[in-house]
């Protein structure tokens, strides 16, 4: 698989998949000095990749201007570096790709990514995703924080704020359809 192939007007397969912050990290000579290893094994996970460029990437460049990606592609051996902040059977940053008895990781499929626009309120972000894309799922954080946006064969059109609670963890709420 050539990673700078384009998967889009805007983004290469690269950019899906080499981004965000442990990614970054490991990539950095990896715990162990190797090169980390995060390319999707999938064909289908690399049509899920071209579909949300299609529906919500490419848009969004052509909208906002410039988008940052923070998080995309997750493999097993990245989720594994990503202890207690992400549920993988409900994570479509997975895309199609399979566990080891061969089932998708995530049942959802579809593909996910995370991002944000330079100097613009997420809230505003989120609201044109959901006027103008066929998405998946949104999940809004804070206004300055990145958004999660999924496309995937169920078009949920789920939106959910993860709000914190009184003990300072996330708590998702469901704000519409």
């Amino acid at each position: 698989m050539d990673l700078d192939e384009p998967c889009g007007p805007h983004f290469r397969y690269r950019d899906l998949i080499e981004c965000g912050e442990t990614w970054h990290r490991l990539s950095a000579g990896g715990e162990d000095g190797r090169v980390f290893d995060n390319v999707p094994r999938e064909p289908a996970t690399l049509g899920a990749m071209r579909s949300l460029c299609t529906v919500v990437l490419d848009p969004a460049v052509v909208h906002f201007g410039r988008v940052e990606l923070t998080y995309a592609f997750a493999s097993r051996a990245l989720v594994r570096r990503i202890p207690g902040r992400i549920h993988p059977p409900g994570d479509q940053h997975a895309g199609h790709e399979l566990d080891r008895t061969g089932k998708p990781i995530c049942a959802r499929l579809g593909f996910a990514v995370d991002f944000r626009v330079p100097g613009v309120d997420s809230r505003e972000v989120v609201r044109w995703v959901v006027e103008h894309t066929a998405f998946d799922r949104v999940y809004f954080y804070e206004p300055d924080l990145p958004i999660h946006v999924s496309v995937g064969p169920d078009e949920s059109r789920q939106v959910v704020h993860m709000r914190r609670g009184p003990s300072g963890r996330r708590v998702p709420r469901v704000m519409g359809r």
